[in-house]
């Protein structure tokens, strides 16, 4: 057979194993669930469930001597969308209710609060706040704070008169000016969602092929090593991106977060990421033959990981230097910083270059070594 026989018979093979596994993704809706149903449920459930904002706070406050002064700032309270306010009549009371979790700060205004206001070192208030969760705790003193100066300069504005304050601090937020949390989850939320579908869709099909012996029937026909993997990866990255499309604009729509870069560069990263997480879930494939097992290894190899050391919550520059090292080998990792930077920030070339990068190397590491394997099992 010449050279253009040999290409036509190529051609033939893998259009019949692209009409396969399209009709095999028809007959079980199962990869159709992975690929589009487990997003949105994902989505809908951490996006609702999951937030670093502290909303609604319950705050007791203690007003020993109540004055006009003290009246204006304990408002300040009632009109905040951060603070549920309780009044206390003693700080005795305030303390117990601390102590037994009914309120997590209190804000004491003492005796001499309005005499020692429109004096030269200003009246000072005393906030106790339950430190248990310490991050929950740097919020609640962080708004207490704010509402604090905010309350300062108003008074100071209506008076005419320079009041006491340690430090004036003009605030510009940067790239998510409502500070939402959200708008900084949902993004890397993909990422990790994006992680278990990539896995999940061929670690799980490929053993299913496995279990049913139609994989073996594959391995003793002409088909090559390369026909077979493209094969199941291209139906699979298909699915993958219709996911991928359909979680951004569940992002947009539904969580409002702004999308400031482009659609291109979003979906020309995206595909390398989903060529990674498919290349990760056949090299899981080649492992177990056992759909259960392929299941957790590739929870535990693809979602946990990304899930704790991408950066989605945590910060890795706050992790300890060799958990750093570690994050580097995480795919998810890359596409959490490319994501979240082309949602709030745009197309950041500095920051979508190098991990576009690391996430073509990854792509081609894990689908390299799964030919390495698969094409020791055809020997």
């Amino acid at each position: 057979m010449n050279a253009h026989g040999r290409a036509g018979a190529r051609r033939m093979r893998l259009r019949g194993l692209l009409r396969k596994e399209v009709l095999q993704i028809l007959r079980d809706p199962s990869s159709i669930a992975i690929a589009f149903v487990l997003p949105v449920v994902l989505l809908l459930l951490f996006g609702y469930g999951i937030s670093l904002d502290a909303r609604k706070v319950p705050v007791a406050l203690v007003v020993e001597s109540p004055t006009a002064e003290t009246a204006s700032f304990t408002a300040s309270f009632f009109h905040s969308p951060y603070f549920e306010p309780r009044a206390h009549f003693d700080r005795r009371g305030a303390e117990e209710a601390l102590f037994d979790g009914d309120v997590a700060a209190v804000v004491v205004l003492r005796s001499d609060f309005s005499r020692r206001l429109y004096g030269p070192r200003g009246a000072p208030i005393q906030v106790l706040v339950n430190g248990t969760d310490a991050n929950t705790a740097r919020l609640i003193s962080g708004y207490i704070d704010g509402a604090w100066r905010a309350w300062l300069d108003q008074v100071a504005r209506d008076s005419g008169i320079r009041l006491a304050a340690p430090v004036t601090i003009e605030s510009r937020v940067w790239f998510n000016a409502a500070v939402r949390s959200r708008n900084f989850l949902v993004p890397g939320l993909i990422a990790i969602i994006m992680t278990l579908i990539g896995a999940l869709l061929t670690a799980l099909v490929v053993a299913r092929e496995w279990e049913r012996g139609t994989m073996e029937a594959l391995l003793v026909t002409p088909v090559t090593t390369s026909e077979l993997l493209l094969g199941k990866v291209v139906p699979y990255f298909v699915l993958g991106m219709g996911g991928m499309a359909l979680s951004v604009v569940m992002a947009i729509a539904l969580f409002d977060v702004p999308f400031r870069g482009s659609f291109l560069v979003l979906t020309l990263s995206s595909a390398l990421f989903l060529l990674a997480a498919l290349g990760m879930g056949l090299l899981i494939s080649t492992v177990s033959k056992n759909q259960f097992v392929a299941g957790q290894i590739a929870i535990i190899v693809t979602f946990l990981p990304a899930f704790i050391l991408s950066g989605f919550i945590f910060d890795i520059e706050s992790m300890p230097r060799a958990v750093q090292w570690i994050t580097h080998v995480i795919a998810a990792r890359y596409f959490v910083a490319i994501v979240q930077t082309i949602f709030l920030a745009g197309n950041v070339w500095s920051v979508i270059v190098p991990n576009a990068l690391a996430l073509a190397a990854m792509a081609v590491f894990f689908l390299g070594m799964t030919r390495r394997r698969t094409l020791k099992r055809l020997e």
